[in-house]
């Protein structure tokens, strides 16, 4: 039970993970142009999430393959033809520095094949059978492989086609070179650039992204220090699709009619969180003339919504929600509710109040002909609400066990 959300879409401080990779291309002297490789379900979806920011050096978002590699391949041909220095990065490693971008390229140029990496700090075993100790290997040999992974187009393009013609995978692009017999160095990175993979990981990188705003002050948001919004969504049931409120799928109902997942709880917190800094309703930012919307999570447009308040300014501070259905019966969902919306918006699940109520058999309500949801948010200065990522967040995230609570911080996870 759970609605899907791609890690990349979550939010780190005022942006999703992957709009921090592509706005250090934009402002890298180094790059000359960069292509958005994602899941193919994802593609219409992820080009109207980098539209508004008009992103001038993307050279196109496409779909990718089965694998990882798959994926690459279909970057490579994206590029244009008179590139001829390619670098792989994964949109995962939202905290790569820009002057080691900088220095692994200039390296790259002259040696042909680099890997950004840093040194292993911990002592490495192998273990065979049975977990027993096979050997030790020297400490000082090992280096942990990031990206980006920079190399010579021509020679790149070279390992992909024969990996795929002798049927290779490999871990990454560097271990498809190293199969020709080419020289791949290491460039020296920053334990800082790491890979967003568990909730734990996303915790670290708040914390660092935190650190760095700190060097860096930021004008304050004028007006009242607190905003307070209110939101307002209806839709009809609709045979054929699943019901989710909230975030959560609630088994054996009837879903709602509409554009996106139709999540008539997420709507009215998203258009209560836009009211209070002033912005425009989603019908603005999602509306349903477009395609790309249809059948969208709401979680992962309210992830883009909160970064929409960053930018202007705010974070959630509170939100309470009141639900009227006269079915399901929705109390045994709503703290699984709480949590998700308070982990996309970056408040602890105490943050966010849901209420389900009937209406007493009266109204379109009252004759199961749809639900309606009414929400406030309360928003405060961006620097007052430091924290966007909570212990308390993370520990009650880790304290359901189940799979479908990793699919929630990414889907791909078990398929890669």
């Amino acid at each position: 039970m759970g609605v899907s959300l791609n890690k990349v879409y979550l939010p780190l401080g005022d942006r999703p993970l992957l709009l921090h990779s592509c706005m250090l291309f934009e402002e890298a002297p180094a790059v000359a142009c960069y292509v958005v490789v994602v899941h193919p379900g994802e593609h219409s979806f992820c080009r109207a999430l980098l539209a508004p920011y008009r992103l001038k050096k993307l050279a196109g978002v496409v779909a990718g393959g089965e694998t990882r590699q798959d994926s690459v391949a279909a970057g490579l041909r994206e590029l244009p033809e008179d590139c001829t220095l390619a670098a792989v990065h994964d949109a995962a490693r939202p905290l790569l520095a820009p002057e080691v971008l900088e220095g692994a390229v200039q390296r790259a140029r002259e040696s042909g094949a680099v890997v950004v990496g840093v040194p292993v700090k911990d002592t490495i075993k192998i273990v065979g059978a049975e977990r027993q100790i096979r050997a030790t290997p020297a400490r000082e040999e090992l280096w942990i492989a990031q990206t980006p992974q920079i190399f010579r187009r021509a020679l790149l393009e070279r390992a992909h086609a024969e990996a795929e013609r002798e049927g290779f995978t490999g871990t990454d692009d560097a271990s498809l070179v190293e199969r020709l017999g080419e020289p791949v160095e290491v460039y020296p990175g920053s334990y800082e650039n790491i890979k967003i993979t568990t909730p734990e990981d996303l915790l670290l990188a708040e914390a660092i992204w935190e650190r760095r705003q700190k060097k860096d002050e930021r004008k304050e948001a004028g007006g009242p220090p607190v905003r307070v919004g209110m939101g307002c969504d209806v839709h009809p049931f609709a045979e054929g699709r699943p019901l989710v409120l909230g975030g959560v799928e609630i088994p054996g109902a009837p879903g709602l009619a509409g554009h996106s997942d139709a999540d008539v709880v997420l709507h009215a917190v998203m258009d209560a969180c836009l009211g209070a800094a002033g912005l425009p309703d989603i019908g603005s930012h999602f509306p349903p003339s477009d395609p790309c919307w249809r059948g969208a999570p709401s979680l992962a447009l309210l992830a883009h919504v909160r970064s929409l308040l960053a930018g202007a300014g705010f974070a959630v501070s509170q939100v309470d929600v009141v639900v009227a259905a006269q079915a399901p019966r929705l109390a045994a969902y709503l703290d699984l509710m709480k949590e998700r919306i308070g982990l996309v918006l970056g408040v602890p699940p105490g943050a966010v109040g849901i209420k389900a109520t009937t209406t007493e058999g009266l109204g379109f309500v009252g004759r199961k002909e749809g639900i309606a949801a009414w929400a406030v948010a309360t928003l405060v200065p961006k620097r007052v609400n430091r924290k966007t990522i909570a212990g308390e967040v993370l520990k009650q995230f880790l304290s359901k066990k189940g799979p479908e609570d990793e699919v929630l911080l990414d889907p791909v996870l078990r398929r890669t």
